[in-house]
Formats: C-alpha cells, sequence, structure tokens
C-alpha cells in the first residue's frame, strides 16, 4: 500500500521557522521525484517546491524562493521542507507528491502527480 504522510505542521508567529517531513512507505521512493504543494480553502494546490529523485536539483516557487529549502534522504524514505522566515500568506495545508521522473515543465502541475499525502496544517499568526 502506497502511503504518504506529512508531519510536522503547527501554529508558528511570524519570523519563525519549521520543518515539515513526508513519510513514505510502500513503493521504491528513491524512483520517484518529490513536490510540496499547498492549498488554502476555496483555492487549487499551489506549487512550493520539488525535488529529484536523488536530491541533486531542487526547485522552487518564487513566493518561497530563499526561504524554503527541500531535502530528501532516501534511505529513510523521507523528504523535508525546512521553513524559515514564515509569513501570515504561508498559512495553508501543506502537502507532499511524488511523481515518475518526467518533463520538468510539468512538476508545477498538481495533476501529474501520482501519489499524494493527506496534508499537515501550518498557520503562521501575524
Amino acid at each position: 500500500q502506497v502511503l504518504l504522510v506529512e508531519s510536522g505542521g503547527e501554529l508558528v508567529q511570524t519570523g519563525g521557522s519549521l520543518r515539515l517531513s513526508c513519510t513514505a512507505s510502500g513503493f521504491t521512493f528513491s524512483g520517484y521525484t518529490t513536490g510540496w504543494f499547498r492549498q488554502t480553502p476555496g483555492n487549487e494546490p499551489e506549487f512550493v517546491a520539488h525535488i529529484t529523485w536523488d536530491g541533486g536539483s531542487s526547485y522552487y516557487a518564487n513566493s518561497v524562493k530563499g526561504r524554503f529549502t527541500i531535502s530528501r534522504d532516501n534511505d529513510k524514505n523521507i523528504v523535508y521542507l525546512a521553513m524559515n522566515s514564515l509569513r501570515p500568506e504561508d498559512t495553508a495545508l501543506y502537502y507532499c507528491a511524488v511523481r515518475l521522473p518526467g518533463y520538468f515543465i510539468e512538476v508545477v502541475t498538481p495533476s501529474t502527480y501520482e501519489y499524494w499525502g493527506q496534508g499537515t496544517q501550518v498557520t503562521v499568526s501575524s
């Protein structure tokens, strides 16, 4: 059974930091690239960050570039999202998702991902 479980979300003040984790099981995690998305009520999932299967390359949305860092540990089947200098507009439900390697241009598109976790809530107070 394919399973992605996010954790680490919580209430934090503006300027604070969090590290989200996405733990995978039930499939060959190292064969998949991983993305983080976030979603607020009434909106579509928004791309946040992506990392290649080997961790050799990453890509970020402009809104988080320089503040967030994505990384992965294939030995532990975990992908991390370190978030610094958090802002109220970062408040959202954060999801991790995995997809087989393909066209780079597609990594920002939610529908190209095969499996999704259930999400972890990040709330940044002003």
